[in-house]
């Protein structure tokens, strides 16, 4: 039994070694046999290393199916077809085994890497460039970071495993133990100052390889998800010494006080450490211009700021911090492009997404006199409104091509209306609204599956969000550094940089009900400030895969415990249903609860499209919901299993996360 326990800890927790790397100087040994002590010497060895790390830890295009600019679709910003198992509580259940999540294999082989390289380049027996050597180092220090970060935001409370274990089952036992999430939080930060110390500035010019800006950026990431996360979830069970907090179950976390002393201590911790790694990025930050408009023509000047999402080279942007190179040749390729040039694969921009946006004179769309023309049309939803907004919503009649000397397969010269009836779910416009965001000018690139645009994986313009949100939070003001990078970045957006006329304008309760940062622990933002300051960076980073992380360190999802929200996008039952009329007059909209073939939400239900409320076995057609479980991912059952004493769950050192049960197959207690 100890054997097979020792076999499923290895396997899960800490993985086989798979070697990575590739070089062909070792070519002399099977990859198999490489050990250690032939291996890991010298430079290359050590660049080859690192490198098989990347595409398995940074974000990136991926492949076909799932692109940077569809990862916002299971939030506010973003819809698809189908409705997320978190919004439908006793949906979302417990696994019995979830290798998938609570999940070790890359943290493993960033220490593989540490433990045997370190002690080598004590020794300097490592062979090639000191300034190089020392990067690869930093490189595994900043990926293994990365990699915890990812963990600590399913799963809150994580183990921390800093060297490679052996097969013994009381140690593999031990090292199952959660830590409290601010100390692996502060673990992630003191891998990346040791990453910081290490790298270098410029490693490569084309920034295609971890860097020390990178670094500090993520540094001030995780330190504001952190702050916030503790500030917002105080005195819950989501966080150590609250109410309920399992890690007290457990004899080794029974005793557990914060290191600061206290838990607002410890939000002043992190937020300071926030404020000081933005400021170091942000002050070096040079925006990409935007000329605010939508280049229909090869002899119109470019829009470098579209440009930047949809470029095969990203290194002559001084914005991107970090990006993924693409290669055709070499058959290194992602279809987001082609997805672009239809609906996103289905994930659709929602209402509450675009009348977020404010219009270009700084006025939200509700106010007096805000030129508001209304969202009968597409084109009137986007007229006089922040180019964030105008650049980034697809109109019908644009161009989508503008080099067509070579078309691709599934080029999309002019965009048409949205597409709602078509059997093939990828070309679907799910919500009527869909992104021209990472779309290239180049049609050649929209061969099936054969886009080579680079990929953005660090943006300058965080560093700016982060400081202004942070300073905010810490000090319940902005200093004059906070508002001179909001003006910058407003003035990047073309839109009036007068920030208190937006403030002096906002009214929280026309801006909840279609914002889910418009809440904190269940209750309405009363404060203006912080409201726009959340709201500059929904708009900014728009379908880069944050919006997520936001609502979850924010507590934004209580309010739908008791009031189900309706996910909706433009306006069907207007103007626009004429577009879907036949030659004859009769309409090609379908629709009816109990109708299967229904393409569109009733209009007695709304005016506007509600993706999920088209059928009546719709799991979501009452509206999304939420239960407090669903803040973190569960612990699977078999991890607890494994690392207990007979099958008694209340003896393993890993514990379940608040609300979620101890059985396989069920859903959140309530």
């Amino acid at each position: 039994m100890d054997m097979k326990k020792i076999i499923y800890i290895t396997s899960i927790l800490f993985a086989t070694f798979v070697f990575v790397a590739c070089n062909d100087q070792l070519d002399q040994e099977p990859k198999s046999a490489i050990s250690p002590e032939y291996y890991l010497n010298e430079e290359t060895q050590l660049e080859s290393y690192v490198n098989g790390l990347y595409v398995d830890i940074l974000p990136s295009h991926g492949t076909w199916h799932y692109g940077t600019f569809q990862t916002d679709r299971h939030t506010d910003n973003q819809a698809y077809m189908e409705c997320a198992d978190k919004y439908i509580p006793g949906e979302w259940k417990v696994r019995q085994t979830d290798g998938s999540n609570w999940y070790f294999r890359r943290i493993y082989d960033c220490n593989y890497f540490l433990d045997n390289v370190l002690p080598k380049y004590e020794q300097k027996a490592v062979e090639g460039s000191d300034a190089k050597i020392r990067h690869f180092i930093g490189e595994v220090y900043f990926l293994r970071a990365h990699e915890y970060f990812k963990r600590y935001q399913l799963f809150g409370d994580f183990p921390i495993v800093e060297q490679v274990l052996t097969d013994n089952l009381a140690e593999l036992v031990e090292a199952s133990k959660r830590m409290p999430r601010n100390e692996v939080a502060r673990f992630i930060l003191s891998d990346l100052d040791k990453a910081i110390d290490y790298m270098q500035t410029k490693i490569e010019s084309r920034k295609t390889r971890i860097n020390k800006e990178s670094a500090m950026l993520l540094k001030s990431r995780v330190a504001l998800y952190e702050g916030t996360f503790l500030k917002y979830f105080k005195g819950s069970a989501f966080v150590p010494l609250g109410d309920g907090w399992p890690g007290a179950s457990r004899d080794y976390n029974k005793s557990y006080s914060y290191p600061s002393g206290s838990i607002d201590n410890e939000i002043d911790f992190f937020l300071s450490e926030a404020i000081a790694a933005a400021k170091q990025v942000a002050d070096g930050v040079i925006l990409t211009e935007n000329t605010g408009l939508v280049q229909q023509d090869a002899s119109e000047p470019a829009n470098p700021f579209m440009d930047m999402y949809a470029s095969v080279d990203l290194s002559g942007y001084a914005e991107v911090l970090l990006w993924r190179e693409y290669n055709k040749g070499l058959g290194v390729t992602h279809g987001v492009s082609e997805n672009t040039q239809r609906g996103n694969l289905a994930s659709g921009v929602t209402r509450g997404m675009t009348e977020s946006f404010l219009m270009a004179n700084g006025l939200p769309i509700y106010s007096p006199n805000s030129g508001y023309e209304g969202d009968d049309y597409i084109s009137t939803v986007r007229a006089g409104r922040d180019s964030r907004l105008t650049l980034f919503l697809k109109e019908p009649g644009q161009r989508n091509v503008l080099w067509t000397n070579t078309v691709g397969v599934n080029a999309v010269p002019i965009e048409p209306v949205p597409n709602l009836l078509g059997a093939d779910a990828s070309r679907l416009y799910s919500t009527g609204y869909t992104l021209r965001k990472g779309n290239p000018w180049d049609a050649i690139q929209m061969a099936n599956n054969g886009t080579y645009t680079g990929s953005i994986t660090f943006r300058g313009v965080e560093a700016l969000l982060n400081y202004i949100e942070a300073y905010y939070e810490k000090n319940n003001s902005l200093d004059g550094t906070a508002r001179q990078y909001w003006q910058a970045i407003r003035e990047r957006a073309r839109v009036d940089t007068d920030i208190d006329k937006t403030i002096g304008a906002t009214d929280l309760s026309k801006e909840a009900p279609n914002d889910w940062g418009a809440y904190s622990a269940g209750k309405m933002l009363t404060d203006p400030v912080l409201y726009n300051i959340r709201r500059e960076r929904r708009c900014e980073m728009m379908a880069e895969a944050l919006r997520w992380m936001d609502l979850q360190r924010w507590r934004s999802l209580d309010q739908m415990i008791t009031t189900p929200y309706h996910i909706e996008g433009f306006k069907v039952w207007g103007p626009m249903q004429e577009w879907y009329k036949n030659s004859d007059g009769s309409s090609q909209l379908v629709y009816g609860l109990n109708n299967t073939t229904s393409n569109v939400s009733p209009p007695d239900r709304s005016l506007y499209l509600r993706p999920y409320e088209k059928v009546s076995g719709s799991l979501a057609l009452n509206g999304y919901r939420w239960t407090m479980a669903h803040y973190l991912y569960p612990i699977a059952i078999q991890d607890m299993l494994i690392t207990s004493e007979d099958n008694q769950l209340d003896t393993s050192p890993i514990y379940q996360n608040p609300g979620w049960p101890s059985t396989a197959d069920a859903g959140a207690l309530e």
